[in-house]
């Protein structure tokens, strides 16, 4: 098995957080008994998806500042927060609020663009300003100034009986530095870099290149990977996590290896090519012994070049099926990538 070029230090795990319309209590408090779990482990960060108008985790900030106050060590984070749903300073509050209630332990994700079906949904969230909003590059900027403490107004002082800064307050040290941007391009990829973020980058990629009857996931988002850490002032030091959906199964019934295989299954088709007019192309769900997936990271050209990885839970599964996933990734899956329990 050949090894890679980056050790792996930071395993962590991402959960989109499910819930039942008639019973939405009993998913979050599933979802906080994963993250518990997942610090007994020894997993470095536990991470949310975020969803609006489904039925997941629609306010993750919220479920961060719940999971803060059960857990100790645990780092928390988000993937992501798409922020034309969010005011930034506002979001800038949020995240600083559990950050230092957290002690320091949050890595908020955040990706730009409008918000998924933004003709359905505007009228409900920018009634008055649909049309002016900015869901550009300048969002995430707005929000980095926030969170690193510059000034939001020229406003400060005492007025009557109450003081007023003129930064967001509370102001928490170096939640600037743990600003992750989610990316699957190359002008993402070089935009986070520049702007001093950490990059997430996932199990989707877009195959920009239109020359060429091949697409390779693991090439394309190495290039990504690439492009970051030389736009990135910290240069090969800079900070990529990549976040695959990886289901070991040495410790799985054989009904679960079934459904596991058939999940993964009926996903493969959208792997082999790109997928709408983004180009999306996606990369196929892993499967196996841990020994079988060890290998295959290893041979994958991206995963060498990272040394923290969150890999992604499947959407669909029971509380059960994510607690062998979870135990068999901590205890079989991240020793046999190099990786040791710091818990």
């Amino acid at each position: 098995m050949p090894p890679t070029s980056r050790p792996l230090r930071k395993l962590g795990f991402l959960t989109i957080g499910l819930f039942d319309e008639a019973d939405p209590r009993r998913g979050h408090e599933s979802t906080l008994e994963i993250i518990e779990l997942g610090e007994r482990l020894g997993f470095d960060s536990a991470w949310l998806r975020h969803r609006h108008l489904q039925y997941g985790i629609s306010s993750p900030v919220a479920v961060m500042a719940a999971a803060s106050q059960r857990t100790s060590r645990i780092e928390l984070g988000t993937a992501v927060i798409p922020l034309g749903w969010e005011n930034p300073l506002r979001l800038a509050e949020d995240l600083a609020t559990v950050d230092i209630l957290s002690g320091g332990r949050i890595n908020p994700g955040v990706s730009v663009g409008p918000p998924m079906h933004f003709e359905q949904v505007k009228e409900a969230l920018y009634p008055d300003t649909a049309e002016a909003e900015d869901f550009s590059y300048g969002r995430v900027r707005r929000l980095l100034d926030f969170v690193r403490g510059k000034s939001a107004t020229d406003f400060s002082g005492v007025e009557g009986f109450e003081v007023f800064s003129d930064k967001v307050q509370p102001h928490s040290p170096g939640l600037g530095q743990r600003l992750w941007y989610g990316g699957g391009s190359l002008s993402s990829a070089r935009w986070a870099g520049e702007h001093g973020m950490n990059f997430l980058t996932s199990s989707v990629v877009k195959a920009e290149a239109t020359d060429g009857p091949e697409f390779d996931f693991a090439e394309i988002q190495l290039s990504h990977i690439r492009a970051f850490r030389a736009a990135h002032p910290d240069g090969e030091n800079a900070r990529v996590s990549q976040g695959l959906v990886v289901i070991p199964t040495d410790s799985a019934s054989p009904d679960q290896r079934a459904r596991y295989e058939e999940y993964a299954a009926k996903r493969t088709p959208r792997t082999t090519s790109p997928q709408g007019p983004a180009r999306l192309l996606f990369a196929p769900d892993l499967v196996g012994t841990s020994d079988e997936i060890a290998e295959r990271l290893h041979a994958h050209a991206a995963f060498r070049e990272v040394d923290e990885v969150a890999f992604a839970l499947p959407f669909t599964f029971g509380h059960e099926d994510y607690v062998q996933i979870l135990t068999d990734m901590a205890t079989k899956l991240g020793p046999a990538l190099g990786w040791h329990s710091n818990g």
